[in-house]
């Protein structure tokens, strides 16, 4: 085993941890993916972003990461739904999962390494089932409608060591009304039996579906083999999915099924999680219907993963939605991008001197190492923004000094250096957290056509009032041009005028 710098909280131990690996220098991460019955929520795009900063994290620093991110596109929920539209159960999930993949792109996640799917491994899954049944972890049973084949929970030991329970306690929680056809009331279904016409695959049963639970194990030996490093999720997967999970694997290997044990705190809305089954739910096409992704992005990362993380919605006359949070980060986000901008600028310049002995050179010179520790503890991105803000405001100074030569502590040579320093090190630090995706002229120009959509304005309507003023301070009526200036401001549009005598506007998010 090797262990990494990074340490993450451990739920199986309960404690932060370093990240060991079978193999040195890569990194074997699985995470549970969506079930496509609907679109992406807020809760699902904190997860998912959550582990795609892991993973672009542990690239920046060195490691080789295989990560793997299923689709559960055979599933009950999905059966039900693509009846009620009148779709067969796999066009329609993978009609699906094409939406939930472009939602999570839109959020700035990276395609996982492998993305499988349960349809396209039935003969793992049913290989699994037979290893389990071969090894006396499982049993058959005949039903009504064909041939069950459940977990038996009593048979493997250590159950309930991820979620911390007893099996006594959780027996007697369990509910009688599904124990028909069980041993015991906490076994499970691998396999799920139905009649010759139903959606399903021939099986040494018969004809069946796979259980919920089994993909996932069979999905993680096939492309990551007998143990991982890193399994990852929402918080609500750890029972019963991951323990079952790990049940079914440590019974048919023989090994521990994985290292590392990571789980993703929950979305709230109105103090309740925000899931499907409450209903309360805000998809991805809805924020991104209002904000820009790189402003989701940067709010999801403003609360620390394994924390509650809140999604307020404010409701508007007309039906109409924002989300005010999200606002704020677009703020922010904003900021980051008109420092990059500034910053490009400024390190193209000719003349650079040597880099002096300042206060910022020491600033800059650190961000990186901050951001990699922050990341490695945990994976504290609410500092790694702080420490961006930080980075960006002295960056900014830089710029007032290049605007205000005599106001400068340092020859421009010197700044010069400044800012390609400044400029390296801001974008080796947005590498580890997928910051900042595109460059600042395709964020404003998406930026600029989103919030005029938003605000029921048009472009050259605003070009027009913006060179009505520039023609008023021309004729020096600078009564007309403050008259235009305070229209514009009242409609979410700044205007900022340069030195040279033009203006440049903005719509304000």
């Amino acid at each position: 085993m090797a262990a990494l710098p990074t340490s993450l909280y451990n739920t199986m131990t309960q404690r932060l941890e370093p990240v060991d690996t079978v193999e040195e220098g890569v990194v074997r991460l699985y995470v549970c993916g969506v079930t496509p019955q609907d679109r992406v929520h807020v809760g699902h795009a904190r997860t998912f972003t959550t582990f795609d900063v892991l993973v672009r994290h542990l690239r920046a620093s060195g490691q080789r990461v295989v990560f793997v991110r299923n689709v559960t596109d055979v599933d009950d929920k999905i059966l039900v739904k693509s009846r009620e539209r009148g779709e067969e159960p796999l066009d329609f999930s993978a009609r699906m999962a094409v939406l939930a993949k472009n939602d999570l792109k839109a959020c700035g996640c990276a395609d996982p390494d492998h993305e499988p799917t349960v349809s396209g491994h039935i003969d793992e899954i049913i290989a699994l089932v037979e290893t389990l049944v071969a090894k006396g972890f499982a049993y058959v049973v005949d039903t009504a409608v064909g041939r069950d084949v459940y977990y038996d929970v009593k048979a493997f030991g250590p159950y309930g060591k991820l979620s911390h329970r007893k099996l006594d306690e959780m027996q007697a929680g369990a509910r009688v009304a599904v124990v028909e056809h069980k041993k015991d009331p906490m076994d499970f279904a691998l396999w799920k039996g139905c009649a010759e016409q139903d959606w399903g695959w021939p099986s040494p049963w018969g004809k069946g579906r796979p259980g919920w639970h089994i993909e996932c194990s069979a999905m993680a030996q096939k492309y990551l083999g007998n143990r991982l490093d890193i399994h990852g999720g929402a918080i609500d997967l750890i029972f019963p999915h991951h323990e079952n999970e790990i049940a079914q694997s440590e019974a048919a290997t023989g090994e521990t099924f994985s290292s590392h044990w990571v789980h993703g705190g929950f979305v709230t809305a109105d103090q309740e999680k925000m899931s499907k089954s409450l209903g309360n739910f805000v998809t991805v096409e809805q924020v991104l219907d209002r904000n820009d992704p790189e402003s989701f992005r940067t709010f999801l990362l403003g609360t620390q993963y394994r924390g509650p993380l809140a999604f307020d919605v404010l409701k508007e006359e007309g039906g109409r939605v924002r989300f005010p949070a999200i606002d704020e980060a677009e703020k922010r986000t904003d900021y980051f991008y008109a420092t990059w901008e500034l910053l490009q600028g400024l390190a193209a310049r000719e003349g650079e001197g040597p880099l002096p002995n300042h206060a910022y050179r020491t600033l800059f010179e650190g961000t990186r190492a901050k951001v990699r520790e922050a990341l490695d503890r945990d994976l504290n991105t609410p500092v790694v923004l702080a420490l961006l803000g930080d980075h960006a405001k002295a960056a900014n100074e830089i710029g007032a000094w290049f605007a205000k030569p005599k106001k400068s502590p340092l020859p421009e040579g010197e700044l010069v250096a400044l800012a390609k320093l400044a400029l390296t090190e801001w974008e080796a630090s947005l590498a580890h957290v997928g910051l900042l995706q595109v460059s600042p002229a395709t964020y404003a120009a998406r930026t600029r056509a989103l919030r005029l959509r938003i605000r029921g304005l048009e472009a050259a309507a605003v070009e027009a009032k913006v060179q009505a003023r520039s023609d008023a301070k021309a004729a020096k009526d600078w009564t007309t041009a403050d008259a235009i200036r305070a229209e514009l401001t009242g409609l979410g549009v700044e205007i900022t005028d340069a030195p040279d005598g033009s203006s440049r506007w903005r719509v304000l998010p």
